[in-house]
């Protein structure tokens, strides 16, 4: 094992799988005992074997986290198996894809509430303890998509946008207060979700071909390096960086 957050207390929200899955493996394999938050209840509890059967240690709470009583319970949870947490990777998100006139208000709410709410009340939840114990370090899983939108994803970019915003300005507020919060910002992703956003925008019209993204960002991006890049940012090794975006997208948005 590694050490980079040896000592540290890290808690995952959407960690079951993709890159919250990979995040999940590589924080604890740095040191840190992670607490996974993910409704999906069969791949949480796998990392968390996972990463026992690797000499690490983890556990596991279930929860919808766009819903306020299920968030607050499974923090709960999480903090009276492992201590309080100084680190905070608001990672889980979702996406649609279809033209922004066929896009329902329940859509528009469903997808606001698990990538933007869900930010909103994991630090709710985490931040007084970083404050009682006088810092910490939160990153926040935004995209590409906040600054470069892609054609009929008009709910997912907006999402993002908030998300951006939301790290910056938590890091603005509790700066002075020991309080890092940053936003990893990934280009297209080789996870089931990444794939089946190229799947769904190419049979909707939208060029999201191998060759398209080898034009855009030279291939996928694999999980294991959002992963790293959000370690970077949760690590002390970033402790002068706070409120910033990290693009890991090979020149996406630089061109």
């Amino acid at each position: 094992m590694a050490d980079r957050l040896k000592g540290k207390i890290a808690i995952i929200s959407g960690g079951a799988t993709g890159m919250g899955g990979a995040s999940s493996l590589l924080f604890a394999a740095e040191g840190a005992t992670v607490g996974v938050i993910d409704r999906n209840e069969e791949a949480g509890c796998a990392i968390v074997d996972q990463i026992v059967a690797a000499g690490g240690k983890a556990v596991f709470a279930a929860a919808d986290v766009a819903d306020a009583a299920q968030v607050n319970n499974a923090v709960a949870k999480v903090t009276s198996a492992i201590g309080q947490a100084n680190v905070l990777f608001n990672h889980a998100g979702t996406i649609i894809i279809k033209p922004f006139l066929e896009t329902t208000l329940k859509e528009w709410e469903w997808l606001m509430g698990i990538n933007v709410t869900s930010m909103f009340l994991m630090t709710q939840a985490v931040l007084p303890g970083m404050l009682e114990m006088g810092g910490g370090s939160i990153v926040c899983t935004s995209s590409i998509s906040a600054i470069a939108a892609t054609p009929l994803e008009t709910a997912y970019n907006t999402s993002k946008g908030a998300c951006h915003m939301f790290a910056r300005s938590i890091a603005v507020e509790y700066r002075d207060r020991g309080i890092r919060c940053n936003a990893v910002c990934p280009g297209f992703v080789a996870t089931p979700h990444g794939l089946r956003e190229v799947a769904e925008l190419q049979k909707l019209g939208v060029d999201a071909s191998e060759e398209a993204l080898a034009v855009q960002q030279g291939r996928l991006c694999k999980p294991e390096e959002v992963a790293n890049a959000a370690l970077f940012l949760a690590s002390d090794e970033a402790s002068f960086i706070n409120g910033a975006h990290l693009f890991v997208d090979n020149c996406f948005t630089a061109v």
